[in-house]
């Protein structure tokens, strides 16, 4: 599978608003658990865009929200959806400086994405977005549209991601819900990227739009295998070698501040157990939650009682 730095910043796009016949098993997402003396975390590796045929997921998957008193997410469920959130994001993404994307953008850059915009004027239409439209958003936001809609073409809907999903259970089991980082968080660091890495970020958005949804529909299917390797090459080994400050920011910062609050959660008093979701991307390799908890001495165990001879192994 190619690696790319659009396969890892789509595991990003829990903030943007929101097919097949059903396989013959249900999916068996990554799930781990960490426990102290009283009490737990599962720690969940999330697809923000799925599909209905992937519901049911595994029975594991299942019991540990059957277990958990407290879900948290990446960004609280109640400020994913906010008018307020959506707002920023506008605010964000539009232009005031008086230049266009194309001002930005290489003439060959620009060619290619007017015929993609040209390719796709029924769907952006129903976004309410136009080229015109197109012009006064910031490179980043563009190369997230276009990443949206590659998602969407190939029958995955947000509506459907597992944030919305176990978000939406946990206000109808009355379980308390809460976010590891702000909305505001995750819009400052997709902002924030240089000039050159918001360009990569539409070329590469613009270059899996031209492959068709292979890159996509092989990321989904190594997410419902529960395969390990085959989603940290689809994530971690290319964004790390080809852009280390990015994967540093998006990845590796990350989680080095979420493990303090994930442990700070283990270690207050109590017996409520935490069922953790996160972009399956944050659990993974050196840098990820589970090394990273392990790393300070926690025992972290995988849980996956359908897995024959799966490895739990890392991509290093």
């Amino acid at each position: 599978m190619r690696s790319s730095l659009l396969a890892t910043l789509w595991c990003l796009c829990a903030i943007i608003p929101a097919g097949a016949a059903a396989p013959a098993a249900p999916p068996v997402p990554l799930l781990w658990k960490a426990c102290d003396a009283d009490n737990c975390l599962y720690l969940l590796g999330s697809f923000h865009f799925l599909k209905p045929s992937d519901y049911p997921l595994s029975a594991d998957v299942e019991a540990a929200f059957a277990d958990a008193e407290r879900l948290v997410f990446e960004v609280p469920p109640q400020e994913m959806d906010s008018p307020a959130l959506q707002r920023r994001i506008r605010a964000a993404a539009v232009r005031r400086d008086g230049r266009r994307l194309d001002d930005e953008l290489a003439p060959a850059q620009d060619a290619r994405l007017s015929a993609w915009i040209h390719s796709n004027q029924a769907v952006l239409a129903e976004m309410g977005i136009d080229r015109a439209g197109f012009q006064s958003l910031r490179p980043w936001y563009a190369g997230l549209i276009v990443t949206v809609v590659g998602l969407e073409t190939a029958g995955m809907q947000p509506q459907l991601g597992m944030d919305r999903y176990f978000g939406n259970r946990a206000v109808d089991a009355g379980k308390p819900a809460s976010g590891l980082e702000s909305g505001a968080s995750q819009i400052a660091l997709l902002s924030g990227m240089t000039p050159e890495e918001q360009r990569q970020m539409l070329e590469e958005a613009l270059d899996s739009a031209g492959r068709g949804d292979a890159e996509i529909i092989a990321l989904h299917d190594a997410w419902r295998r529960g395969d390990i390797q085959a989603l940290a090459e689809g994530t971690l080994v290319g964004l790390r070698r080809d852009y280390p400050r990015l994967y540093k920011a998006i990845n590796a910062d990350r989680n080095a501040a979420w493990v303090s609050d994930l442990e700070a959660r283990l270690s207050t008093p109590g017996t409520d157990d935490h069922l953790v979701i996160v972009g399956a991307m944050h659990l993974l390799g050196s840098d990820g939650l589970v090394e990273r908890l392990r790393a300070k001495g926690h025992r972290v165990e995988r849980i996956c009682s359908v897995c024959v001879a799966m490895p739990d192994g890392k991509p290093d």
